[in-house]
């Protein structure tokens, strides 16, 4: 794996024909104990790859999910089996969309800390990588209503 630097707090880190940018975290507002975890991942090769799992010192479970907005809720489920990343694709994880839900938090993160994660690729392998957590910002129906007064 190779670590590289980007912007002030974005790292980048590279498994293979994978990359991964702009990983961070986000507080959550409805449950204790659980965290967000998101990134864009970039398959540069030929071939399928796969994020089949992930791990962090900082959580007991991660697993990987799907969300669907129903409404002014959400419904989580998880993916046993991962996420598929199409040769030549870049994936977003992020809030309302595929994302790591880390569960159980052997200690509540302050914003600007960071959790080190480690992701398994079904081709590339191990990547470790640290996600910069940040506030946990709209969710829910505040985050729907804010979307309707923008025009989203």
């Amino acid at each position: 794996m190779k670590r590289t630097r980007q912007e002030a707090s974005s790292s980048v880190a590279e498994a293979g024909d994978i990359a991964i940018a702009r990983p961070w975290a986000r507080i959550g507002t409805r449950t204790a104990g659980i965290i967000g975890g998101y990134f864009t991942v970039a398959n540069r090769g030929s071939e399928r790859d796969r994020l089949l799992s992930a791990a962090s010192p900082a959580a007991a479970t991660v697993e990987i999910h799907a969300i669907k907005v129903v409404g002014p809720d959400i419904r989580m489920q998880p993916l046993p089996d991962g996420v598929s990343i199409p040769p030549g694709t870049t994936i977003e994880l992020k809030p309302r969309g595929y994302h790591l839900q880390l569960m159980a938090l052997r200690q509540e993160p302050a914003v600007g800390a960071e959790l080190l994660v480690t992701l398994v690729f079904e081709r590339a392998g191990r990547v470790d990588l640290r996600l910069s957590v940040a506030d946990s910002g709209l969710v829910g129906a505040d985050i729907l209503d804010e979307e309707a007064h923008r025009g989203g």
